[in-house]
């Protein structure tokens, strides 16, 4: 017959682990991080659209700026070269034939130069001072571009003890050349630029005048 023993030096079985119970971290508002609502999605687009607004409006400020401050400094280098060639053919011309305030014939060497404002609206240097060396057929150079309609030259006579308008009737008293214009430069995008331009009275060094 066969005896069995219990062991009493056995390990006692391990107890059931006790169940660990997670919760979700609260967030703001202490509500669940599930996602947005419908208002939190609103407020940021809005938000969105405030910052891009400003960022746009810097950015087509500056370009408005830049465009401005070049066009004024290329009209003014034009009208300064435009005023120096004007100048130095007035200079050294030797008669002046004045066909109308906004167009005189110098002769230089002993050849016709043309400067006149265009305001011909067919021709392809409207609204433009040119000179034009020789006679009507040949080329014109276009010294400014853009120029106001205003454009006028003015003549002088030698100045005089007691007399106060100097201003000359005819060609051959015409000692003293004056040029009044303003040019502009204008885009879709931007206000215009303009500058006004008065030059010095330049004089005919090499034409004689009448007494």
């Amino acid at each position: 017959m066969t005896t069995f023993t219990p062991r009493t030096n056995l390990a006692p079985l391990p107890a059931a682990a006790a169940p660990v119970f997670v919760q979700d971290a609260p967030s703001f508002g202490g509500r669940p991080g599930k996602g947005f609502t419908l208002v939190e999605v609103l407020i940021a687009a809005t938000l969105s659209t405030l910052v891009l607004a400003a960022v746009l409006s810097s950015f087509l400020f500056l370009a408005r700026t830049s465009f401005r401050s070049s066009g004024y400094s290329e009209m003014e280098a034009e009208v300064r070269r435009g005023m120096d060639t004007f100048a130095r053919d007035t200079r050294n011309a030797t008669e002046v034939h004045w066909n109308s305030a906004q167009s005189i014939t110098l002769t230089v060497s002993g050849s016709p130069v043309t400067y006149a404002y265009d305001s011909d609206a067919a021709s392809n240097t409207c609204g433009s001072f040119y000179r034009l060396a020789g006679d009507a057929g040949q080329p014109r150079t276009v010294l400014i571009r853009s120029v106001a309609p205003e454009f006028a030259f003015k003549r002088y006579k030698l100045e005089q003890p007691g007399v106060s308008d100097n201003t000359a009737s005819n060609d051959s008293e015409t000692k003293l050349l004056q040029l009044t214009l303003r040019a502009t430069r204008t885009n879709v995008a931007t206000v215009g630029a303009s500058n006004s331009a008065i030059s010095a009275r330049y004089m005919l060094r090499n034409k004689r005048v009448a007494n």
